[in-house]
């Protein structure tokens, strides 16, 4: 099997400090990257910033500093958020940096001498903020469909990218390969909406504003948007440099994670850019949906949301990333609200998991000392819980394959209420009175202990501070995913006076 494993958040733009609809996409990202890892993959995750264009130069300028300036300080905020959030990224590439800017205009240069690249006249309804061409059709009360800002008719010399070239090759690719974009809704959409109808060819420069890569055979162009934007997938992994090592270890991309909002570029025009390039094509994109702030989408344009770190100083930066993961099914829109975020923190993180780990170690303290190991007094009642944890990790990796993350968390919860229910029908309360049965007592501590244990390793890459937490409690030193079924021999020697892992909060 190929243990390779490379995953790309998009690359977002920095006019203004991230929002938790970043978050998202990263802590998404994060996760699979962090469950591949402890899997045994040789895992690349690949974020960054996608620096150039009009709107940012415009801010610059409104600013009084060079547009570099305004990304820098937008970049170094948004490297202190995923710190914040404990994202493990490989890379952080920046539009800016020089390996990409040289690469792209390679990419540009090698396209046009192909003739995928032409020069012709664009005109057309342009948003600034969104950084968006459209159509009068595609209008809302003649203002752009997406922040309902006025539009401007523009009209400039551009160079074009000829994706009718392609059309077929990327039709018959999609068909033959039925996972390339996901979920399905988003597949039909592309292919019904936007290729079967005909692909018109893209603007790939622009002459109206300066900040951008340059054209190197026609210095008046500045590279737009798409071919800078999506060549960071590759150019992170040196490609037109002449190491080629990871481009070989890594390419092609395993999953591209992308909000709904730019499938379209992923799904049509990054393909196309990569058959020109004779490029193997990623094995998949997945288009997420928007988290919602009060029935709208969460917009930098619109500023209507706060900095995530107020919700990771108040809450824990565990419990952000468990509620973004577990309150939306991946693919669909979801709203993000406080009061839903607290009632999970007290329903599953609290009530289920914190208040697991608390009674079972206050049992083994109160009732052995703190020191349980396997007594092996096992009884029928016992055996739905451990058949359910020798299974949780195959069905875990199966959730993970089909990027189910929201049902990963509720499957291992769903054992962590197993194990609640497990304490109700032992009673170890009870069996602590007779003295014959405190061999049967340790072994039922000792199964919530393993159960603890094993939900704990599937759960370090969701909440790896957390996890490190539980691991200090129990001190168990058996915590690699390879270590994720029922071991008969451990022995486990528990905190005497363990804090909560999670408090309620009124």
């Amino acid at each position: 099997m190929d243990k390779k494993f490379y995953i790309t958040t998009p690359i977002y733009y920095p006019s203004a400090n991230f929002h938790i609809g970043h978050c998202y996409s990263t802590i998404i990202a994060d996760s699979i990257a962090r469950y591949k890892r402890l899997d045994g993959y040789d895992t690349f995750f690949l974020t960054g910033s996608d620096e150039h264009g009009q709107k940012i130069e415009k801010k610059a300028q409104e600013a009084g500093i060079t547009p570099k300036e305004y990304v820098d300080k937008i970049v170094e905020n948004a490297k202190d958020l995923w710190e914040q959030l404990d994202i493990s990224y490989d890379r952080f590439i920046r539009t800016t940096d020089a390996d990409h800017v040289k690469c792209v205009q390679e990419i540009f240069k090698k396209l046009y001498d192909k003739k995928d690249i032409y020069k012709g006249e664009y005109q057309g309804l342009y948003c600034t903020p969104c950084e968006s061409f459209w159509t009068e059709t595609q209008l809302v009360d003649g203002k752009c469909p997406d922040c309902g800002r006025e539009v401007q008719l523009v009209k400039e010399e551009a160079y074009f990218l000829k994706l009718s070239n392609y059309q077929k090759q990327l039709e018959k690719f999609i068909e033959e390969h039925p996972d390339f974009i996901q979920p399905e809704s988003r597949k039909n959409e592309m292919l019904n909406n936007f290729i079967r109808p005909g692909l018109e060819d893209l603007c790939v420069s622009r002459t109206s504003f300066k900040w951008g890569i340059p054209v190197t055979f026609d210095p008046n162009h500045v590279v737009y948007v798409w071919i800078d934007a999506l060549s960071n997938y590759l150019t992170a992994l040196g490609y037109c440099s002449n190491d080629t090592r990871m481009m070989e270890k890594y390419w092609p991309a395993d999953l591209h994670i992308v909000g709904k909002e730019i499938v379209r570029f992923h799904t049509i025009v990054w393909p196309i850019m990569l058959m020109a390039l004779d490029l193997p094509l990623p094995k998949k994109v997945f288009g997420h949906g928007w988290l919602i702030i009060d029935g709208g989408k969460i917009s930098k344009s619109l500023g209507n949301y706060k900095d995530p770190r107020e919700y990771i100083a108040k809450y824990g930066r565990d419990a952000v990333r468990y509620y973004v993961l577990r309150e939306i099914p991946f693919g669909n829109d979801g709203n993000f609200s406080e009061e839903a975020l607290v009632s999970r923190i007290n329903s599953d993180l609290a009530n289920i998991w914190g208040n697991l780990v608390n009674r079972t170690v206050g049992m083994a303290n109160k009732y052995f000392d703190g020191k349980i190991t396997n007594k092996g007094v096992i009884q029928e009642i016992d055996m739905p819980l451990l058949k359910e944890l020798d299974e949780l990790k195959i069905n875990t990796d199966k959730l993970i394959d089909e990027l189910q993350i929201s049902k990963v968390l509720e499957l291992i919860f769903d054992v962590l209420r197993l194990c609640n229910k497990y304490i109700d029908e032992t009673t170890p309360w009870a069996l602590a009175k007779d003295e014959n049965q405190l061999e049967r007592l340790e072994t039922v501590l000792y199964n919530i202990l393993e159960a603890i244990r094993i939900t704990n390793i599937l759960l370090r890459p969701f909440m790896p501070t957390s996890t490190e937490k539980v691991i200090a409690t129990i001190h168990s030193d058996k915590n690699e995913f390879s270590d994720s079924h029922f071991l008969n021999d451990l022995t486990y020697i528990v905190d005497k006076t363990p804090s909560p892992l999670f408090e309620r909060i009124q």
